[in-house]
């Protein structure tokens, strides 16, 4: 593995090319990327490069998100079959419907869609920011496509605003229940839990801290506890492990698993970047018009 490491990164300085990724990805896949974090870190990483290059190690609706911030860069996705449960729940045809229901009510996108989704919406959000980007509309009323709970989660923080979720999830927060959290409680009494709020609400209230893979892991870094909980996917947990040795970090879980995340392999990294193959394109309108969605995002989130 030692001599494919190093193959990735000679060509990585060959090429001018850049490695992003997310926090769920099989650990190896550090040894070689440039950024490691959550979506919200990583679309800034994609936005501000000078790379000719996108290397993404995720899935399917953040190598589009690269492509869309970086029009003029090649990206390339390393396993095409690497897609996301939750965007698949909605299609263009499924958002404009819901639109329709609801006319003149703004309409907040989580990244974890589609390109030709967030086409279809004002301003898109990630978990880390979902909370300050609906509060940024200054409206009474907001629709939040595709996480249900996410959007639900964000209501309850917000008195007043009235979140209206279509009824899309991630199965593997999803799956969580209360009972998971109250059993968990009870064989670590000294545990701090932290949640994603991709999760059901009535499990997120249960939490010692709710936010994002980038929030729960800064969360660790600055608290003096031992001992944690995490209620997310197994990548971060297995990243906590390796940088706070000193630490006990619980999976809630055995089976907090994003298989699709999980595919991309150092083999499959190489071979996109030495043969510049599986490269993200898409429509120029359907570009257009999902950037105003993105760009708008990043201008309200520093």
């Amino acid at each position: 593995m030692k001599n494919l490491v190093n193959e990735i990164k000679r060509l990585k300085e060959e090429k001018n090319a850049i490695i992003l990724a997310h926090s769920y990805q099989n650990i190896e896949i550090d040894e070689v990327a440039d950024f490691v974090g959550d979506s919200l870190y990583l679309s800034r990483q994609a936005e501000k490069t000078n790379a000719d290059i996108i290397v993404f190690a995720g899935v399917y609706f953040m190598a589009q998100t690269a492509k869309i911030i970086s029009p003029a860069k090649k990206v390339l996705l390393p396993n095409l079959n690497a897609g996301c449960l939750m965007a698949d729940m909605i299609n263009h045809e499924q958002i404009v419907s819901f639109k329709n229901k609801y006319p003149g009510v703004p309409v907040v996108c989580y990244i974890n869609s589609t390109a030709e989704v967030k086409a279809e919406c004002d301003i898109c959000c990630t978990s880390s920011n979902a909370l300050e980007i609906v509060k940024s509309l200054n409206t009474s009323r907001v629709l939040f496509v595709p996480d249900a709970n996410l959007g639900k989660w964000v209501e309850k923080q917000l008195c007043g605003v009235e979140v209206i979720t279509y009824d899309g999830n991630c199965p593997v927060h999803h799956n969580i229940q209360k009972t998971d959290i109250t059993n968990a409680r009870q064989k670590f009494p000294d545990a701090k839990i932290l949640i994603h709020p991709e999760c059901k609400p009535e499990v997120s209230e249960l939490g010692d801290y709710v936010g994002s893979t980038s929030g729960i892991i800064d969360y660790v870094k600055k608290c003096k506890e031992k001992q944690f909980v995490i209620v997310t996917e197994k990548g971060v947990s297995d990243r906590l492990k390796r940088d706070y040795p000193d630490r006990e970090f619980i999976l809630i879980r055995d089976n907090m698993l994003c298989e699709s995340m999980k595919l991309t392999t150092l083999e499959e990294i190489w071979h996109a970047l030495e043969y510049e193959v599986n490269e993200i394109s898409l429509e120029e309108d359907v570009r257009k018009r999902s950037s105003n969605c993105i760009d708008r995002m990043l201008k309200v989130s520093v």
